[in-house]
């Protein structure tokens, strides 16, 4: 995504007529396979049982890794075992949690949940630092019936399920212990079957769980694979991408099931640790696929030593997908000029764009060519029109395309209106197709908001609902999806989303010099990635005479810090009154974000005491 804010667009009249000719007109969706993915699995199990499926790299154990290799036919009978074992426990429909560390027992247990025709609900070990809450909420959300861990995480989750506000599981399977005796005989599963609840990573207080259906979890594979074009069965999956998060579980899991093709997983804190364990496992395939987020390019760049490059051969890495997160041009070309000489293709670095409510995948550069960009005017673009520029010209912005879609509707809609825009409009991104998920869990209000948005005024060939409203902003440009900002106040940095009432809430208790819930956090461009902005109003009850500013800002980022494991890139203490606000009394988060960077907020100023 792009690292332009969020604006209010202009008011737009419904036009009188169907909407200038798009560069990309809708036409009937292609035809994708919605076969529950759980079916391949027992196909590629009796059809080449001794291939390899998947490989976990263990760095924990051993600093340079040990490979643990699991083949079609031996995932096939663990996944049935597990599935008995959750079936003696609980019943189709009823929720499991995965409360286990990311290696291959986690496959295991997701693809047993899927048999089992059981809701899955993929966490993680309670043990991960910094995600207690989330995992809580979460968890009493879900209400799950039976928990998935395996024995070296099993104490951690007995701590966890010992709490005074969990509700126990009626069963614990340890997934390392399941009696390989243990055998189930696979029953129809639809579908529209709900195949697992994807949990929204924003640190709500009340996390929203994404319905997604059996359907879905096929399609988007599909969609993400036609997008790629891999060859079956040989090309590899290499992810270290949280099997919780969207993108990790449908990248790592239900890639390799489209066509039997090999798949590679590690730790994500195994890649934290020594990011160019990575790369070294990528170097080690001949015709690979991967992804990660816009920071994780820039970690690379810049932890890789000249000497760990020589030994890294990328020229067999296919794709480099880059998503989740703003996409920056520095980015693109760091990475390339760090690793050209290891190999690395320029096309190769794919830009993407998804959420969860979509599965994870909307749209996609293309792997043969390098990723288009595109100057716009950024004042236009504040406007809500794209308006070509030259790169160099005052005011331009350079944006990078996100692609096209594959069997899928991707418009761009005035969000008021409801009604489609030409292309170089600035509107809301709806999204129409299989791959949109079946709701929020437990959410009807907020599903009907999100998922059965309708389209007003004239259709052309484009259905009228339902659609996916996305809350972001794009524009279509050649054919090809701009994403230039966000409806929604997400505080994205290191590609983890934040929402920014709970900053703000965080912040208003820090210290006693701040006026509660008069507190706005933002994200700015900070030119290597986004960083957080916080603003506070001042307490009128503290006066400035008693006033130690340094003190103040040390005590807003140590509790954000703690609370929401997030460093504030720059702290404002404001004079009382001179947060902005709607007309209705919200937080104008885009206004106070403007205001702090053109310098018009009235910043509060200590006069220096003498001794």
């Amino acid at each position: 995504m792009s690292d332009l804010p969020a604006q209010a667009l202009p008011a737009q009249d419904p036009p009188a007529q169907d909407p200038p000719a798009q560069s990309s007109p809708a036409k009937d969706l292609p035809a994708l396979d919605r076969t529950p993915l759980i079916e391949r699995l027992a196909r590629f199990a009796k059809d080449f049982p001794g291939d390899r499926a998947y490989t976990f790299m263990d760095y924990m154990s051993d600093p340079n890794g040990v490979a643990t290799h699991v083949t079609w036919g031996e995932l096939d009978r663990r996944a049935r075992s597990v599935a008995a074992a959750i079936r003696r426990a609980t019943e189709p429909g009823r929720r499991v949690a995965l409360l286990a560390p990311q290696d291959l027992h986690y496959v295991t247990g997701f693809l047993g949940a899927m048999y089992a025709r059981v809701i899955g609900v993929p966490l993680f070990s309670p043990d991960l630092p910094g995600h207690g809450d989330r995992l809580l909420a979460v968890y009493q959300d879900a209400e799950p019936d039976v928990v998935i861990t395996t024995s070296a995480s099993l104490p951690h989750v007995e701590a966890f399920l010992s709490g005074e506000s969990v509700r126990g599981p009626a069963e614990i399977i340890v997934a390392d212990e399941v009696d390989p005796a243990l055998d189930w005989a696979p029953e129809p599963i639809d579908p529209d079957d709900v195949a697992y609840l994807q949990y929204t990573s924003g640190s709500t207080r009340t996390p929203a769980g994404v319905i997604i259906t059996h359907g879905n979890f096929a399609t988007n594979a599909e969609q993400l694979w036609r997008t790629f074009e891999g060859i079956p069965r040989e090309s590899s999956g290499v992810n270290w991408l949280p099997v919780f998060h969207d993108m990790g579980l449908v990248t790592t899991v239900a890639l390799p099931l489209v066509y039997g093709n090999p798949g590679v997983i590690m730790d994500p804190v195994a890649f934290i640790m020594r990011p160019v364990r990575w790369l070294e496992l990528l170097s080690e395939q001949a015709h690979a696929f991967t992804g990660g987020p816009n920071f994780a390019y820039e970690y690379l760049t810049a932890q890789v030593t000249e000497e760990e490059k020589k030994k890294l051969d990328l020229s067999g890495v296919q794709v480099f997908m880059n998503g989740a997160e703003p996409i920056r041009e520095s980015t693109l070309t760091g990475f390339y000029e760090a690793f050209k000489d290891c190999g690395l293709r320029p096309e190769a670095q794919v830009c993407a764009y998804g959420l969860a409510e979509a599965t994870v995948y909307v749209s996609a550069s293309s792997r043969f060519r390098t990723p288009t960009r595109v100057a716009f005017d950024h004042e236009g673009l504040r406007r809500g029109v794209a308006e070509p520029c030259d790169a160099g010209a005052p005011g331009a912005i350079q944006l990078i395309a996100c692609g096209t879609s594959y069997g899928q509707h991707t418009v761009v809609v005035d969000p008021e209106s409801g009604v489609r825009l030409a292309d170089g409009k600035v509107g809301e991104i709806w999204v129409h197709g299989p791959n949109v998920a079946a709701g929020y869990w437990g959410r009807p209000e907020a599903t009907r908001e999100t998922f059965q948005a309708r389209l007003s005024g004239t259709t052309g060939d484009l259905p009228r609902g339902p659609w996916l409203r996305t809350g972001d902003l794009g524009v279509l440009h050649g054919g090809e999806l701009f994403v230039t900002g966000r409806i929604k106040d997400l505080v994205i940095v290191d590609g983890r989303n934040h929402y920014p009432q709970d900053i703000e809430f965080t912040v208003s208790g820090a210290h006693k010099a701040i006026r509660r819930e008069y507190t706005c956090a933002v994200s700015v461009d900070t030119g290597d990635t986004e960083g957080l902005v916080v603003i506070a109003e001042r307490n009128r009850r503290v006066p400035t005479a008693l006033l130690d500013l340094d003190e103040v800002a040390r005590a807003v980022r140590t509790a954000v810090k703690q609370q929401h494991d997030l460093r504030v890139h720059d702290f404002v203490l404001i004079e009382p009154g001179g947060l902005l606000r709607t007309s209705s009394g919200k937080i104008a988060r885009s206004a106070c974000r403007l205001a702090h960077l053109d310098g018009r907020l009235p910043v509060t100023e200590v006069t220096a005491r003498d001794e």
